[in-house]
C-alpha cells in the first residue's frame, strides 16, 4: 500500500505545482498584455487635471497656493491638497515620475490618488484624490480559480480511473470464483497502484482452487473405494447370521473386523491429508543442519530397506549445510520418498545432497524400473497408484508423494520426478529455491 499512498501524494502535490505554475504564466502575461493597454479614459482625465492644475500652481506666489486648490475642490468637486515634499518617501525610479505628464499614481487601501510636482515651487506637492476604480480583471480571477480546481480534479479523475478499473476487475474476478470459476486470475499491470492486493488475491485463488480440487479427489477416492469394504462388511454379516456353527461365525467377525480395520486406516488418511491445509499455518521453521536430517532419515528406513536388500547410500557435497526449514514435515517428505524408493528398488537408492547460489536440491535415485513416461505428470495427484498390485489393505492409498509436494509448497520449493541417468530406476528432486544456504 506504500505506493498507493505516495501516488496520490505525488499526484496532488504535483498537480497543485504545476497547474499554479501555469496559472501563474497565465496571469503574468494577461497582466502584461494589460499593461500594454491605454488606461482607463476616467484616469486619463485625472491625470490631465493634475497637469492643468499643476501648471496653473507654477503661475501663483507660495501665499496663494493653499486658497487656490480649496477652490479647486469647490470649482471641480475633486478632493484636493497640497503635501510637502519631505514627508512622502519615494524610491528614485517613482521620483522621477513626479515630473511625468500626470504625474505619479499611487493607491491606499481606501482610494488612489495622483501626486504632481510644482515645478516653481519644489517644497510643495499637488495630491488628487479620487475612488478606485472596479476591479477589471474579476472576471479572469474567477475563471483562473474555476480553472485550477478543473485540472486538479481532472487529474484526480485520471488518477483514480486505473485504480477503480482494478477494483472493478478485482470485484468482478472474487464473484466469477464465488460463482464456481475457480480459475480466474488478476492479470497483471504495470500501471496498478494495487499490485500487493492483486498478488493476494492470486494466491488466495490458488489455495482455494488447489483445496476444491484437493476435496473433490478425496470425496470422489473415499465414495470409491469405501464401497468395497463396506460390501466386504455386508456380506459377512450375512454370512455370520447364517452360519451353523461358532467356528464359521468367528470366521466372518475376524474378516469384517480386518474390513473395519482397514476402513478406519483409510479414512484416517483420507482425513489426514484433507487436513493438510490448516498445517500450513502452523510450520515451525528452524535452521536445520540438512546433512543430519537425510542421515536420520535413512537410519529410520535401514530396516526395512535390509529386509528388502537394499542397500542406502547418501553423498553430499558439503560438509555442513543449514537450511531453514520444518523439521518434522521435511523429515516425514524424505522417509516418504526413501521408503518409495525401497519398495521399487532392486539393491542400490542414492541420496545426494547438492547446494549452489540459488537452490538446495536432496535427489533420491533407485535402480528399479523406473517410472513410465506417461506417468511423470500425475505421479503427485493424490490418490494416485502406479500399481495395482500395491493395495490399500496393505496401507497404500497413494498418498505419500502427494503429501511430498505439498510439503515443497509450503517451503516455496516443488518436488520432481525423472528416469534415473546414472541408476536405472526412478528419480526424484526435492528442490527449494529462493535462499542461500549456509554451510559451517
Amino acid at each position: 500500500m506504500r505506493g498507493l499512498y505516495l501516488s496520490i501524494i505525488i499526484t496532488v502535490i504535483g498537480s497543485l505545482f504545476f497547474i499554479g505554475w501555469g496559472l501563474d504564466k497565465l496571469a503574468e502575461h494577461a497582466d502584461s498584455v494589460q499593461d500594454d493597454k491605454l488606461e482607463h479614459p476616467s484616469m486619463l482625465v485625472y491625470r490631465q487635471l493634475a497637469q492643468g492644475l499643476a501648471q496653473q500652481l507654477d503661475m501663483l506666489p507660495e501665499e496663494a497656493l493653499t486658497d487656490t486648490v480649496q477652490q479647486f475642490q469647490q470649482q471641480y468637486k475633486i478632493t484636493s491638497h497640497l503635501v510637502l515634499s519631505h514627508d512622502i518617501a519615494l524610491p528614485k525610479s517613482l521620483l522621477v515620475q513626479l515630473a511625468d505628464n500626470g504625474g505619479l499614481l499611487l493607491a491606499s487601501q481606501n482610494d488612489q490618488y495622483l501626486l504632481k510636482e510644482l515645478v516653481q515651487h519644489p517644497t510643495y506637492l499637488l495630491q488628487l484624490n479620487f475612488p478606485l476604480e472596479q476591479e477589471v480583471n474579476q472576471p479572469i480571477n474567477f475563471f483562473l480559480t474555476l480553472a485550477m480546481y478543473l485540472g486538479i480534479s481532472t487529474i484526480l479523475i485520471l488518477w483514480v480511473f486505473p485504480l477503480s478499473r482494478r477494483l472493478f476487475l478485482l470485484n468482478n474476478a472474487a464473484a466469477k470464483i464465488g460463482a464456481g470459476q475457480l480459475n480466474i486470475r488478476i492479470s497483471p499491470s504495470r500501471f496498478s497502484y494495487i499490485t500487493m492486493l492483486e498478488n493476494s488475491f492470486n494466491n488466495m485463488a490458488s489455495q482455494i482452487e488447489k483445496l476444491v480440487a484437493d476435496n473433490k479427489i478425496l470425496a470422489r477416492s473415499l465414495s470409491h473405494d469405501i464401497r468395497t469394504p463396506i460390501a466386504c462388511l455386508r456380506f459377512g454379516l450375512e454370512a455370520a447370521i447364517d452360519s451353523k456353527t461358532i467356528e464359521k461365525k468367528d470366521s466372518y467377525l475376524t474378516r469384517m473386523d480386518s474390513e473395519l480395520t482397514n476402513m478406519e486406516e483409510m479414512t484416517s488418511a483420507f482425513l489426514e491429508y484433507a487436513s493438510m491445509e490448516r498445517q500450513a499455518l502452523h510450520l515451525n521453521k528452524q535452521e536445520i543442519k540438512v546433512n543430519e536430517l537425510i542421515s536420520s532419515a535413512v537410519t529410520n528406513c535401514q530396516l526395512l530397506a535390509k529386509q528388502k536388500h537394499v542397500h542406502i547410500e547418501f553423498t553430499s557435497v558439503m560438509p555442513n549445510v543449514y537450511y531453514h526449514l520444518d523439521y518434522h514435515w521435511c523429515y516425514r517428505t524424505l522417509v516418504n520418498l526413501i521408503t518409495n524408493a525401497i519398495g521399487y528398488a532392486q539393491s542400490q537408492i542414492l541420496l545426494t545432497l547438492e547446494v549452489n547460489n540459488k537452490h538446495l536440491m536432496i535427489t533420491i535415485e533407485d535402480d528399479g524400473k523406473g517410472i513410465a513416461p506417461d506417468k511423470l505428470d500425475v505421479i503427485f495427484t493424490p490418490f494416485v497408484k502406479l500399481e495395482a498390485q500395491r493395495s490399500r489393505e496393505e496401507g497404500h492409498f497413494g498418498l505419500g508423494l502427494a503429501i511430498c509436494s505439498k510439503v515443497a509448497d509450503w517451503h516455496q520449493g516443488k518436488i520432481t520426478a525423472e528416469n534415473s541417468k546414472s541408476l536405472s530406476g526412478a528419480c526424484f528432486t526435492l528442490t527449494l529455491p529462493n535462499k542461500l544456504p549456509k554451510s559451517r
